[in-house]
């Protein structure tokens, strides 16, 4: 049996974006603000800038955790951690998915709250303090825009910060409407209203960070498009143990078992597949372990698998 591992490609860099200079601002412009969104949000007695104000929390809170795991997705590997610590950055996308949730639970207990018994509340101070706040979220929420798409982790920052922004238009209407028609019952439904957005635009990060918790194949490779391309390799006569899975929101692996009646393999070709792979789907760490096929040697995995189906079809 030969075993190979490659992740070497030509220059190709599988590090995340470095966004320390984001994440900073980002901070310091969120903590700034929930200072005095908390403050004015007393002083006018609005529940939307209350609550707005507490989801900036969160967001600070999930910044934190995002900057964290995108320092510590470049550390090297050790002895002990010898993948490094990569799989940080989907921890904190899930756990950035489950804050979002958990804020919004408490701002729709909150309006519900406030739907039996309205209270006054300072239209104008609303306004002008919630304004601020979408240029702040915005702001920030523009510095992660570019790497959403790449980085599961950059995905759970980039929608902190637009839900912020949707809050805190929400908040806007609702200041205007009571200025304009004293309906304080519009203070809560605007809240209620923004969190069902806000809820369905977090589900599918949360579903995705779930997925890749569990090892599941990342969205956007097809496992049968992989198999299919590994078994028309020349000299392949069957693929089996393939598995693959996300070691971090960027970099994807991939295991696999090649049966090649002709022996084995060279170099050349062993890094053909580890570049084409990359290359055709996007995976960046490649173990490949070949096979003569010789049944005095079966794979002992294979021959496990073939025990156990052999076993559930007897029973």
């Amino acid at each position: 049996m030969t075993h190979h591992h490659g992740h070497d490609h030509c220059g190709h860099s599988h590090s995340p974006s470095n966004y320390n200079r984001a994440f900073v601002i980002g901070i310091i412009l969120n903590i700034s603000f929930v200072v005095v969104e908390t403050l004015f949000g007393f002083l006018s007695n609005s529940l939307a800038l209350i609550a707005d104000a507490g989801h900036n929390l969160s967001d600070v809170l999930g910044l934190v955790l995002a900057w964290v795991a995108s320092w510590l997705v470049r550390r090297r590997p050790t002895q002990r951690y010898t993948y490094g610590f990569r799989r940080s950055s989907i921890l904190v996308a899930l756990l950035n998915a489950s804050f979002l949730l958990v804020a919004m639970g408490a701002i729709a207990w909150e309006a519900i709250q406030r739907l039996s018994q309205p209270t006054p509340v300072s239209g104008s101070t609303v306004i002008g303090v919630a304004i601020v706040g979408i240029l702040i979220n915005s702001i920030t929420a523009l510095m992660f825009m570019s790497g959403r798409d790449r980085d599961l982790n950059i995905k759970g920052a980039f929608l902190h910060m637009v839900a912020d922004a949707v809050v805190s238009l929400g908040v806007v209407l609702s200041g205007i409407a009571i200025v304009t028609t004293r309906w304080l019952w519009f203070d809560p439904v605007i809240s209620l209203i923004i969190v069902a957005v806000i809820v369905v635009g977090t589900w599918n990060l949360l579903r995705d960070s779930i997925n890749l918790a569990l090892d599941a194949v990342p969205e956007g490779i097809d496992p049968l498009a992989v198999r299919t391309y590994l078994e028309e390799l020349p000299g392949v006569v069957e693929v089996h143990d393939l598995h693959i899975w996300a070691m971090s929101t960027t970099e994807t692996a991939l295991t696999a078992h090649l049966v090649m009646l002709a022996g084995n393999p060279d170099d050349a070709l062993l890094s053909k597949i580890s570049m084409e792979l990359h290359d055709k789907f996007n995976i960046e760490h490649t173990t490949i372990q070949v096979e003569r096929g010789n049944f005095l040697f079966p794979c002992e995995q294979k021959f496990c698998c073939q025990q156990r189906s052999v076993t559930l079809t007897k029973d």
